[in-house]
């Protein structure tokens, strides 16, 4: 797994994106703020799926996560959104695409996600500030490029890695 530097336009989409939703731009906001979820919105239909595997060794956290979009639209973007019960080393190196969004949380963009087709793979080695026995990661959608999402149940997954080194799938 090839850990690199983020880019800057990457960051800035990703963060621009939840800015958006945020700060009440786009339609995303405008239905959240009349009681939709974040996974609402005026344009198409998509169906975001997460699947991967998390392995937690030595206060170290590797996540391999593959976005999917089962349609019925394709989506142009969407944001990942990890969040994990240990905090974060203050340096990390993060796969390009993804940004810390706090002590415990990183986002990654999906790329573009076809319909019936999955987006780039995304993998992620994360130094935490100590070592723990176990750390819960919760995976969801945090932006689906003003979508509407019926289904929750496979891009909603909570996570525990026991230090052993062992993959857990979700």
């Amino acid at each position: 797994m090839e850990v690199v530097t983020v880019r800057r336009g990457a960051v800035r989409s990703v963060v621009m994106a939840g800015l958006l939703v945020l700060l009440g731009g786009g339609a995303g906001a405008a239905h959240a703020q009349s009681g939709y979820s974040r996974y609402s919105g005026s344009g198409p239909e998509a169906d975001v799926a997460y699947h991967g595997r998390v392995a937690l060794a030595g206060g170290r956290l590797r996540i391999l996560l593959v976005p999917q979009n089962d349609g019925p639209a394709a989506l142009a973007n969407a944001t990942v959104r990890l969040r994990l019960s240990a905090e974060l080393a203050d340096r990390q190196e993060l796969a390009e695409g993804c940004v810390r969004a706090g002590l415990r949380e990183v986002m990654c963009e999906t790329g573009a996600l076809p319909l019936h087709g999955r987006g780039r793979h995304i993998g992620l080695v994360l130094a935490l500030r100590e070592r723990t026995p176990e750390v819960v990661v919760r995976v969801d959608t945090w932006w689906n490029g003003g979508a509407t999402d019926r289904n929750h149940t496979n891009n909603e997954h909570v996570v525990l890695a026991l230090d052993t080194g062992d993959a857990y799938a979700f």
